[in-house]
């Protein structure tokens, strides 16, 4: 009889109650600060980072290949015989390939690693969907084949208050991210089909950004019902008046908000603002 685990990254944006309630397991992030490094989410909060980096930007890390090892160890002991890991994309973080790797070194565990090739909520919702169909005691086989089509109906976007953050972590250039702060536009960002970043459109200041967000969502609902979440970074109140604005708006089934992992928010720096969208038939 199969016994399937389920993995996630902290990239995921999930809390650990979640994980807790639907038997995921955590491989943190690392967060290293020049007095010391930390788990993500496990041993430093969000809102630590973010009231920190006006002191120092932290780096970040991969999961540690000790703590990826002693989960897979754990795994073996407690029974499993089948792993799933989903992991953030592999365009902005070598998680997915340190991951299948050293689950090359359990060959007692049949592993399938998903590289969502998006991250934050957007990649924790296809972990929990995944966790649905393992307590629905759907096979291994069966659960692979259906991740990928769980992913097609996922999308996520985020505007930023400043480019600084992604300048100095060195996701956009530095001329073009100069440019940008000095005309105040605040691009609204997704990932494409590799899993890396790219702008779908610049918007003129914080409230033009806002309202293109609420324009691209719009346009998802009139195909049909959608899940939403409002994702923020150090932004609790402007993400709440953001999912006030959104309320009543047709065929949102469920409405919730979500806040941006540490690892995630050293990359954002505060004031990020976002949707995750899942398509729902």
């Amino acid at each position: 009889m199969q016994k399937i685990a389920l993995l996630v990254d902290s990239a995921c944006d999930l809390s650990l109650e979640e994980m807790k309630e639907n038997n995921i397991k955590l491989l943190p992030l690392r967060i290293s600060y020049s007095t010391g490094e930390y788990k993500d989410i496990l041993e430093i909060s969000a809102d630590e980072v973010y009231s920190n980096l006006d002191k120092e930007v932290p780096k970040t890390s991969l999961p540690s290949a000790e703590d990826i090892e002693e989960v897979l160890n754990d795994l073996e002991k407690e029974g499993y015989t089948h792993v799933i890991a989903i992991t953030i994309s592999s365009g902005l973080s070598g998680t997915h390939n340190s991951i299948r790797l050293l689950l090359e070194d359990h060959p007692k565990l049949i592993s399938f690693v998903f590289d969502t090739k998006i991250l934050a909520m957007p990649e924790g919702i296809v972990a929990l969907e995944t966790a649905k169909l393992i307590k629905q005691g759907k096979s291994f086989e069966e659960i692979i084949k259906e991740i990928p089509i769980i992913r097609s109906k996922i999308t996520g976007y985020f505007t930023l208050s400043t480019l600084d953050y992604l300048i100095k972590g060195g996701r956009i250039g530095k001329v073009s991210g100069m440019i940008g702060q000095m005309l105040n536009l605040k691009p609204i960002i997704t990932v494409d089909e590799n899993g890396v970043y790219y702008s779908v459109c610049k918007a003129r200041g914080r409230k033009q950004s806002i309202s293109k967000l609420t324009d691209i969502l719009k346009e998802e609902l009139e195909k049909g019902k959608c899940k939403v979440w409002v994702l923020h970074g150090g932004a609790l109140e402007e993400a709440k008046k953001f999912m006030e604005s959104l309320k009543n708006l047709k065929n949102i089934i469920d409405l919730n908000i979500s806040q941006i992992s540490p690892a995630l928010g050293v990359h954002a720096g505060p004031g990020l603002l976002g949707l995750a969208i899942q398509k729902i038939n």
